[in-house]
């Protein structure tokens, strides 16, 4: 069994439980939020964010992309951004917030009768409760990763509010390093909590012992830091 979801593929990775904020300019996508918008109670204001495996699928200029974007131009896991707040600029566009939900596997994309992509999915198990392994490893990453933000950005008033939850913290850990798409990518996708954390455990210890060495050089570390993503 599969369901029909309108998708939005971006440069970025959501996670579920994580903001993303977003223009809408093009008039496919404004398309997509005024149906949103007016959509019943009873029906989920969320849509699809797929991550393109190449480029952008949105063209600054508004113009469509070369090519159709299938299923091969995307990654496979994605994850559902439900709409909380739209504000309607005079000229049409809009500003919206949303919030990651839902974790899926994409089986198809296809260009409908819509002017938007929409995508066949396999909604992805989520954990009613964290296992015993993830509880005990929580702190372990909460603590490296409290380190690394430390070399990162030293002296800096970060993670003030840590979450009790190991989902939350192991959602909010990849999406807040300075992780390559293909890491976020890999920690979406992984199956449970605690295989997610394991995960970062190896990351966060391996980029702290390469951001100790940057530092031991005269360069800015800044100049020598793995770049965020622009998204």
């Amino acid at each position: 069994m599969s369901d029909r979801l309108p998708v939005f593929p971006l440069s970025t990775v959501l996670f579920p439980g994580l903001v993303l904020p977003l223009h809408i300019f093009e008039e496919r996508y404004r398309t997509l939020v005024r149906e949103l918008v007016a959509a019943s109670e009873e029906t989920p204001h969320e849509f699809g964010v797929v991550t393109l495996r190449h480029g952008s699928e949105v063209a600054e200029d508004g113009d469509s992309p070369q090519g159709p974007v299938t299923a091969t131009d995307v990654y496979e896991v994605g994850c559902t951004a439900e709409l909380r707040h739209v504000t309607e600029l005079p000229d049409g566009r809009f500003d919206i917030m949303t919030v990651g939900r839902r974790r899926f596997t994409v089986l198809s994309v296809e260009q409908g009768a819509e002017p938007y992509l929409t995508a066949h999915v396999r909604w992805l198990p989520d954990e009613e409760e964290p296992s015993g392994n993830a509880t005990l490893l929580a702190p372990r990453v909460l603590t490296a990763f409290r380190a690394y933000l430390e070399l990162l950005r030293p002296n800096s008033e970060t993670l003030e509010q840590v979450p009790d939850d190991a989902t939350v913290l192991s959602h909010l850990v990849a999406a807040t390093a300075q992780l390559t798409v293909e890491e976020r990518q890999m920690l979406l996708a992984m199956p449970d909590t605690a295989s997610r954390l394991r995960a970062e455990l190896r990351i966060l210890n391996r980029e702290a012992g390469l951001l100790a060495r940057v530092r031991a050089v005269p360069v800015p570390l800044s100049d020598l830091a793995r770049p965020a993503s622009p998204n």
